[in-house]
């Protein structure tokens, strides 16, 4: 039977060559997150069922469930809901994927060169080097981020790379011919060069590029809920859960529309909508509108608990300069030219950083329960 394999590696050669030798021997692979501490990478270990563990140097044999034929991942989800979940990918998945970035971004083995910035055990990271295998092209993977390393590996010959919106603010993205960037709140006005992604580790990467879906990829909105049938979707969860439809849809839980030319608007989660005064919010987009106040570095926002509204908008915001004052109601006259008046913020926490999953999202259920978060600038 076919084993489960945790890669408890960082990213670099090794990862790269470990994964090539247990999908040649047959075997599915799991990586794990190294900023995770020693103990709950076991945990996380244990809890997918792995048989067998490498690390930088050792390998050990485990008790562990083994995985179908076919299998070629098992991927932990980011986690921002609760715990992360395993999402099994098989190798059809996979090379679907693989095939549909690669013809969506014109990609030549011969001339082009990708560049692995951000964890390989994430599917953001774990991708790149993927589609970079199974399509025969170059790839650099660098352990961490680091923009002065990014820069100096575009300067000398990768032309793509995939990155989150915190590290692209970071670095020349001129130096690449082609840049990824996923995750939530993407700001507007992207340089002509960056592709603004949707996907998700069950997608086995963004299947939705600057809002078109790739090709062999649907998409379709009920009840205001984005849906997906892609080659490239999971076969099930490690636990044995099957998340689609009778008739084959994956439901994402994010809401979203089409719009009149068919591009995919994603909104947020859909458990994360904020009701006040009657009115539905989506933290996506003042996300947006706050991203673009020339005076913000990052934000968050949520709905907190209020007696007459229901729910208030509630932003956190990280300034670019940390001794930047502003007040709730300046930051209201500001985002009224681009927001409705309800969706405006009623509550905002100038804040130093804003607490993260390991793969870099903003974990928002630590948000309003943090106590250096207490005392905000508030009106209601």
């Amino acid at each position: 039977m076919p084993k489960l394999v945790a890669l408890d590696l960082p990213g670099g050669e090794l990862f790269v060559s470990s994964l090539q030798k247990i999908w040649d021997e047959g075997h599915a692979a799991f990586p794990v997150d190294q900023r995770l501490p020693l103990e709950e990478r076991h945990k996380l270990v244990k809890r997918m069922g792995a048989s067998k563990v490498i690390t930088t140097d050792s390998e050990q044999e485990l008790t562990g469930r083994p995985v179908e034929d076919g299998d070629a991942l098992v991927v932990a989800t980011s986690g921002t809901g609760g715990s992360p979940k395993g999402v099994v990918l098989t190798h059809d998945a996979v090379v679907a994927s693989a095939k549909m970035t690669s013809e969506s971004l014109l990609v030549d083995p011969v001339s082009d060169r990708w560049l692995c910035c951000i964890p390989v055990s994430h599917i953001g990271g774990l991708s790149v080097v993927t589609r970079a295998l199974l399509t025969g092209t170059e790839v650099e993977v660098h352990s961490e981020f680091s923009a002065s390393a990014c820069e100096e590996v575009g300067r000398s010959g990768s032309t793509l790379v995939s990155l989150v919106v915190t590290a692209m603010r970071r670095v020349d993205v001129s130096l690449f011919r082609k840049v990824l960037v996923g995750g939530s709140s993407i700001p507007m006005g992207l340089p002509t060069n960056v592709v603004a992604t949707y996907g998700m580790t069950e997608t086995a990467s963004g299947v939705v590029y600057d809002g078109i879906p790739l090709e062999g990829v649907e998409i379709k909105i009920a009840d205001g809920q984005v849906f997906i049938k892609s080659p490239s979707l999971l076969r099930c969860y490690r636990n044995g859960l099957l998340p689609f439809t009778h008739d084959g849809w994956f439901p994402t839980g994010d809401g979203g529309e089409l719009d009149k030319d068919g591009k995919l608007k994603v909104f947020g989660r859909m458990e994360q909508v904020i009701v006040s005064g009657g009115e539905m919010i989506w933290p996506a987009t003042v996300e947006r509108a706050l991203t673009g106040l020339s005076w913000v570095s990052e934000v968050a926002v949520v709905g907190n608990t209020d007696e007459e509204w229901g729910e208030v908008v509630t932003a956190f915001v990280v300034p670019k300069d940390k001794e930047t004052t502003i007040s709730l109601e300046q930051i209201r006259e500001e985002l009224s030219e681009v927001l409705p008046r309800f969706a405006l913020p009623r509550a905002l926490h100038i804040v130093n950083r804003l607490p993260k999953t390991t793969s870099g999202k903003v974990a928002k259920q630590s948000l309003l329960s943090a106590t250096e978060f207490d005392n905000p600038i508030s009106r209601n």
